[in-house]
Parts: C-alpha cells; sequence; structure tokens
C-alpha cells in the first residue's frame, strides 16, 4: 500500500465516512478532515487510500499561482515538564462564575484541565434528545487547561448532560498506551446557583466546581440514568426492606465483629447531585466517625464493607488506616462471607 501523504482523499476501513489527510499526529496516527469540516484522529492502518494527492486532476488553464505559504514546523524540542503523577491521567471541566458576588446573574466560564503528561485529542459534547452536539474539540497540551466556552443561566439545561472523549500520546518520545476514554456525565445545573458548590481545588486560584472525567487512569463511571432504571429501582425499595445505615451485630460474646456497610445506598437516602468525589468524601466521613467511637477499644473488630468496584474506596481506606490510625491491625476480611469486598480492623 502507498504510504499516505498530506492531502490524499481516504475512505475509513471499519467505519462508514473518509476525508483528506490534513496532517500527521504521529507515525501511526492521522488528522483526517471529514465532509463536515471536523478534524479527526484515525489510526493509518484504518484508512484506505480512495485518491492520492498527485492524482487529482489539474484545472484547465490555471490562473498564476501565487507561491504557497511556508511550512510552519513545530518547535517540540521545549516541552512541558512532566511529573511523576503526570504519567496516569487525570482529566476535568471547571465551571467558574464570572462574577461570583452577583450568583444570582453571573454567566460562567467553562475549562477543560490536563493533569497529566500526555497531549490529549479530545472533544466537549451536549446531549441533544438522542443526538449530540459537538461544543469544543481540539488539542491540549500536557498540564494545562483550556477555556472552552462562557455561557449564561439560560444555557445550563442545554449542559445538563454533557460528554467528553479524548485519546492520549506523546510528541516524538516513548510512552505508555492508554485506552480511548469516553464519559457521560450528568451536571447538576442546580448546584450553579449556590456558592458553596464552588470550592477551592488544585487548578484555579477562584473557587470552581468540578466534573472530573478521570482520575489516576480511571474513567469516571456513567451518570447518566434512564427512566427505565430509575422505575426499577423504586420498585426494588418498595419491595425489599430497606437497610439500616450502620448495621451492629449484637455482642452475643466479647468483641463480636462489627459490621459497617459503606455502601452509597446504605448511607444515603439519595444521591441526587452528588458526583464519585462527593460520595467518597462521605463514605470516608462515615469511616473515621466509627474509628473514633471505637478506638478505645482495645481488641475490637470492625468489618467494613465496601464491595469489590474498582477499588477507589478500598484504597483510600487502606490510606486512612496507615496514616491516621498505625497501631491498628487490618486485612481482608472473610472471603467466605464478603469475597473481595471487605476489610477487618482490629483496634489496637
Amino acid at each position: 500500500m502507498k504510504k499516505l501523504e498530506t492531502g490524499d482523499k481516504v475512505r475509513f476501513l471499519n467505519t462508514v465516512g473518509g476525508g483528506v489527510v490534513k496532517g500527521f499526529i504521529s507515525k501511526q496516527l492521522v488528522i483526517v478532515e471529514d465532509e463536515h469540516g471536523f478534524d479527526l484522529p484515525i489510526l493509518v492502518s484504518e484508512c484506505v487510500p480512495v485518491e492520492t494527492a498527485d492524482e487529482k486532476k489539474p484545472v484547465p488553464t490555471p490562473p498564476k499561482q501565487t507561491p504557497p505559504p511556508p511550512e510552519v514546523k513545530v518547535d517540540r524540542s521545549k516541552t512541558a515538564e512532566e511529573t511523576a503523577e503526570g504519567e496516569q491521567i487525570t482529566a476535568c471541566l471547571a465551571f467558574l462564575p464570572t462574577d461570583v458576588k452577583q450568583l444570582s446573574n453571573s454567566s460562567y466560564e467553562c475549562y477543560f484541565v490536563n493533569d497529566s503528561n500526555y497531549h490529549l485529542f479530545f472533544n466537549y459534547m451536549c446531549r441533544e434528545n438522542n443526538t449530540w452536539k459537538s461544543r469544543y474539540n481540539g488539542s491540549i497540551e500536557p498540564n494545562t487547561k483550556i477555556f472552552l466556552e462562557e455561557f449564561d443561566k439560560t444555557v445550563l439545561n442545554e449542559i445538563e448532560k454533557v460528554s467528553v472523549q479524548f485519546i492520549a500520546f506523546k510528541h516524538e518520545k516513548a510512552y505508555r498506551f492508554k485506552n480511548p476514554c469516553s464519559v457521560e456525565l450528568r451536571i447538576d445545573t442546580v448546584k450553579f446557583y449556590k456558592l458553596h458548590s464552588f470550592r477551592e481545588n488544585d487548578y484555579f486560584e477562584d473557587d470552581a466546581l468540578l466534573y472530573y472525567i478521570m482520575q489516576q487512569d480511571v474513567p469516571e463511571r456513567e451518570l447518566l440514568v434512564s427512566a427505565g432504571d430509575l422505575e426499577r429501582a423504586i420498585k426494588e425499595k418498595e419491595v425489599a426492606e430497606r437497610r439500616p445505615r450502620i448495621q451492629r451485630i449484637e455482642k452475643k460474646e466479647k468483641n463480636k465483629p462489627i459490621e459497617i456497610d459503606l455502601h452509597a445506598d446504605a448511607l444515603l437516602d439519595t444521591t441526587a447531585g452528588m458526583n464519585n468525589a462527593d460520595l467518597l468524601e462521605y463514605q470516608l466521613q462515615k469511616f473515621h466517625e466509627v474509628m473514633k467511637e471505637e478506638i478505645q477499644h482495645k481488641g475490637q473488630k470492625i468489618v467494613f464493607i465496601h464491595g469489590k468496584g474498582d477499588g477507589i474506596l478500598k484504597n483510600a481506606l487502606l490510606k486512612e488506616l496507615k496514616t491516621k490510625y498505625p497501631t491498628c491491625y487490618y486485612q481482608d476480611a472473610s472471603f467466605q462471607e464478603y469475597g473481595y469486598g471487605a476489610t477487618m480492623v482490629t483496634i489496637k
């Protein structure tokens, strides 16, 4: 197969569509402009040449040609400073009011934050009925933030359901492969009316409302809930007896283990308006309440049920135990009773 060149017309091998080659990100990744004018990153192996640049028919009696502008080469010798933490991708959307003192009348700025050592080629979209509309697409450099848009409260309904997709790469250097990311988020528009929703953060001097897309290479779970899911959840709640928020096993013998369920549905009546970071903060707060209550009871065993999941809650508990309760002993709880979903702590 002939090597692709800028100006070649191609069609996509495994999907509908095609376009014209505009440039190259790397030897394996090419930028194709589709029929709608969007620049798409496509693997070279997924492109089938239809018409090469030198096969295009010349225009009869062409007018006098002006010399083309010189090719602009990007100097990549001065790369952004990399960090050890940046090898795991963390990315988020950030919303900031333009006038925090007049929140009821303020407009808002939206930024995309790339907290990693990778370049991200991304697309920021909002949902319109059963279709999607791109609000911004482009590339962002490592360890930077980029302004996406400014909007007022009349636009809040449009961004209630958004999605961000991106691919990660590095220029002219070896790097670890990262899976393409595609995350859908439900933006709680009520928070834009509440001052306490905008909090201190690591990325801006001003308080901001953050929605994480990925944290340490782990994409956020999809937060969009269908009407069918809600109906099933309501029926299940009506049939099942509601579990108590904290279950304590009666002590029929000395130092009988205490069982604490940290699942969100066991601690809260509803998680509406809470993102994953809010839930984790609440679960850790309950963990510390129990530990402070039982810390004087030497020999007491406590089983914290955190579920298997993606391990974020379990890892957070282990970190808190190491740093704030170093004298306590901890281990995986009974596999027969809890599988991999619980940790047992012994007060020492």
